[in-house]
């Protein structure tokens, strides 16, 4: 009867260490929030070896393996230019490219 009172209280203890791991429609799981952190690390890597963007004026974040970038850059081409580069790294699903001009003057 302990016993079996003992494995119930362990298992109680081990869902919400379980389930801390484990994605929600608004949260990613351990796994999910590492993989994003490497797509971004690669997505920022790719943009400072650019030779015409700077990593200073970009900012990468990923969710679920889509970036979203933002910041400021001097023109639309620019911007163009680092989605393009964003896209172009392995692991990246979609670019979402929140990046502004900056104004003239």
């Amino acid at each position: 009867m302990i016993r079996n009172v003992l494995m119930a209280l362990a298992m109680v203890a081990a869902v919400p260490a379980m389930t801390a791991c484990s994605a929600t429609s608004q949260r990613e799981s351990t796994g999910e929030y590492i993989d994003s952190s490497v797509v971004s690390a690669k997505v920022r890597t790719a943009i400072a070896k650019d030779e015409k963007l700077s990593i200073f004026d970009i900012d990468v974040t990923t969710y679920r393996n889509v970036v979203q970038l933002s910041g400021f850059v001097d023109s639309m081409e620019l911007k163009n230019r680092a989605t393009t580069v964003a896209k172009g790294v392995e692991g990246v699903r979609e670019v979402r490219n929140n990046i502004e001009i900056k104004p003239a003057g």
